[in-house]
């Protein structure tokens, strides 16, 4: 088996397992298939290229036809690099799902990309306090000092400023699997991404 697998984020609901209620996250792993094999003999490295099929041909069989235009037949492919050899019996064509022997209980990371949320301030991007809301203040929600470099005409580096918020890849880790159904993983609290985003599942190291 490989360390991971990839799937779609469906959104966040809760569930009771044990007399207690968890919030989590569905990631929906169907309708992912094999479409390469990749060795350190021909290409360098060991690694499993998985594409997920676009609406339009889920729950149709794989045609090797698909293979020839990617991006016509598959929403997207990702690959999963594997360390050592890649076990044998992964064949093109076959459920990307069936790579990774997920168990209840056990922990994962979950790896995507982070909602973008445009262009921010000081205070949504980095939590900055403001200044005060009396009457009379002229500073509210402003950086403040630019540091004693400003003079020379620059800007210390690292310096919190406005900027883009979002959009960047952020990995949680040690997320307990409460539930597993098929093609269907239930991960303990949030992950990165939107609804509909894809969503990395590897074993926690």
């Amino acid at each position: 088996m490989i360390r991971g697998i990839w799937g779609k984020k469906i959104g966040m609901t809760q569930v009771f397992k044990n007399n207690r209620v968890y919030p989590v996250t569905v990631i929906d792993t169907a309708n992912w298939l094999v479409t390469a094999v990749k060795n350190h003999t021909r290409d360098g490295y060991s690694a499993v290229a998985v594409g997920r099929l676009r609406k339009r041909y889920e729950g149709e069989t794989f045609n090797s036809e698909w293979l020839k235009d990617l991006k016509k037949y598959f929403q997207c492919v990702r690959e999963i690099t594997h360390d050592a050899a890649i076990p044998e019996g992964i064949t093109v064509g076959q459920p990307a799902s069936q790579l990774a022997a997920l168990e209840e209980g056990k922990m994962v990371d979950a790896a995507g990309i982070t909602i973008g949320l445009g262009t921010a301030g000081v205070m949504k991007r980095h939590g900055f306090a403001g200044g005060v809301e009396s009457h009379g203040s002229m500073f509210h929600r402003r950086p403040g000092t630019m540091s004693f470099m400003r003079s020379r005409g620059r800007v210390i580096k690292g310096k919190k400023l406005p900027g883009r918020l979002g959009c960047d890849r952020q990995v949680m880790k040690n997320l307990e699997i409460i539930k597993l159904e098929p093609e269907l993983v239930l991960v303990k609290g949030s992950v990165p991404g939107k609804a509909g985003s894809m969503v990395y599942l590897r074993k926690a190291e």
